[in-house]
């Protein structure tokens, strides 16, 4: 389980990308260190344009 929430990995589940606060999404205006939480909710996968709604957290994925 991950201690640290805010720094918890969001996984993409239709493409596989994973969203990792450390690195943000900088291409779409997210900036390292920035917490799942914190982005807007119309932000998009980068990869296959699925919603932020969509994505579940890492460790929950792979149960």
């Amino acid at each position: 389980m991950i201690k640290n929430k805010e720094m918890q990995q969001y996984i993409c589940p239709p493409c596989g990308f994973t969203y990792d606060p450390a690195k943000g999404d900088p291409d779409g205006g997210i900036v390292p260190g920035t917490p799942f939480a914190d982005i807007p909710e119309n932000w998009r996968c980068p990869i296959c344009g699925v919603v932020k709604a969509e994505f579940v957290p890492v460790d929950e994925y792979y149960e």
